[in-house]
């Protein structure tokens, strides 16, 4: 199964895709960590393009081909990177879900955006002005929205669980 988390940054993302794994024993994706690990090579500078979105697209199919469940975790703001992770399913055979993962209370949103901490090193972390302007397009099929303002992790989690039957 693929389960795709998207969301705007510092909506709580990272969080439940490694809770996620954890309770699925599956792949978690970061494309901020291919991103940054691209960066780290010097091939580019940050924003690094599409190219963090394909490699995770490439390593997703592999890691479903082999029957994993594989957890893939990104901004995912576009409809045309949303077709490209469910088609990465449909190629590998696999089950998707798609989640978007959003903060409802802007002023929590904007507490977490401004006191996080980089977990990946290098890594830029948007400001709160780059997150509330960035171009975010709403979602047009049926998915799960979690909603991190009134759920907490744990419950969170059981809720992407529940609704992957896994």
């Amino acid at each position: 199964m693929l389960i795709s988390l998207g969301g705007l940054p510092a909506t709580g993302k990272t969080t439940l895709a490694r809770g996620v794994a954890r309770k699925t024993g599956g792949v978690h994706l970061r494309v901020d960590t291919i991103e940054q690990a691209v960066v780290r090579s010097g091939l580019a500078d940050h924003p690094v393009g599409p190219v963090g979105y394909a490699v995770g697209y490439a390593l997703a199919e592999e890691h479903l081909g082999q029957g994993l469940t594989v957890i893939a975790e990104s901004v995912n703001p576009l409809a045309v990177t949303r077709d490209a992770w469910r088609d990465v399913a449909l190629r590998a055979g696999a089950r998707l879900l798609e989640v978007e993962v959003v903060c409802s209370d802007a002023a929590e949103h904007r507490r977490r955006a401004v006191e996080r901490i980089v977990d990946v090193p290098g890594l830029p972390l948007p400001t709160w002005e780059e997150i509330t302007g960035r171009a975010y397009e709403p979602w047009d099929r049926g998915h799960l929205v979690v909603d991190t303002a009134v759920t907490d992790p744990e419950g969170a989690v059981r809720s992407i669980l529940r609704a992957a039957a896994v």
